[in-house]
């Protein structure tokens, strides 16, 4: 990474006496090395997509470094209702629905289902995720809500790096925003006391009528011992007003306990 140039040091006073009002981009979109908190704070809330509906075909790519598998996904979201996905490879092989309560899934090759509580996930990841989480996560959104939520810079010459102030936290959120257009950059996860995290790296966003929302995004967890990724492109993105979820359990399938 590329420390800041020394040309700038007479723009980064100018943007230092500005900085009360709002949060300057330097032209060679470093972020600048004092700002006040309470404004960036303001200027990632604002960067923040709200959306509704929203849907998309995704290239997945998921590797545990004993096996790789791509798969080809539909998935659409309907705010603070449902996740729904469906994953083909060359057929269809599997359907999930993720409601604030429930994750139910089936797959057809061993003709098995699973029903059970939302805690299945963060069982899976070591995580405590809530639905609201998911949502900004596949939004390029920060879990945070940072106009509520005390925080503290971490030095770094490319982004704004940002982690909650409140101590004792299990599961410790750590953000890098892009210093131009105050988007999520990664949002990286630590367990305390253990060698386990988690990390989401946006590596390329899009607009979409109007909306700026992932294009790319990796995510990496390593549990103490197993490594595994996932990358996720979305090749087509829409915004349609209402949304069909298609969900139900095959008869004869066997359940399963996870």
């Amino acid at each position: 990474m590329k420390n800041t140039q020394k040309y700038t040091a007479l723009f980064l006073l100018l943007a230092l006496m500005l900085s009360c009002k709002s949060v300057r981009v330097l032209p060679n979109k470093a972020p600048v090395k004092r700002v006040d908190l309470a404004v960036l704070g303001s200027e990632i809330v604002k960067a923040e997509e709200n959306i509704k509906n929203f849907r998309a075909r995704i290239k997945a790519v998921y590797d545990d470094q004993k096996r790789k598998q791509q798969l080809s996904v539909n998935f659409r979201m309907e705010k603070d209702k449902s996740f729904w996905m469906s994953a083909n490879i060359l057929i269809p092989i599997a359907k999930v629905l993720v409601t604030p309560e429930k994750v139910q899934f089936y797959e057809k090759f061993q003709k098995t289902y699973y029903d059970g509580d939302i805690a299945f996930i963060n069982q899976q990841l070591g995580s405590s995720f809530s639905f609201d989480d998911l949502q900004n996560i596949f939004l390029g959104n920060p879990i945070t809500d940072f106009s509520k939520t005390k925080f503290e810079r971490i030095s770094h010459p490319q982004y704004y790096v940002l982690s909650p102030k409140e101590k004792g936290q299990l599961f410790r959120p750590t953000y890098f925003f892009d210093p131009n257009t105050f988007r999520l950059k990664e949002q990286r996860f630590m367990v305390a006391k253990t060698g386990q995290s988690l990390s989401i790296k946006y590596t390329q966003n899009q607009q979409v009528e109007g909306k700026e929302v992932p294009k790319k995004i990796e995510i990496s967890a390593f549990d103490g011992t197993n490594f595994l990724q996932i990358s996720l492109d979305f090749l087509r993105v829409d915004f349609p007003k209402n949304l069909v979820t298609p969900f139900a359990i095959p008869e004869n399938y066997k359940k399963i306990e996870l």
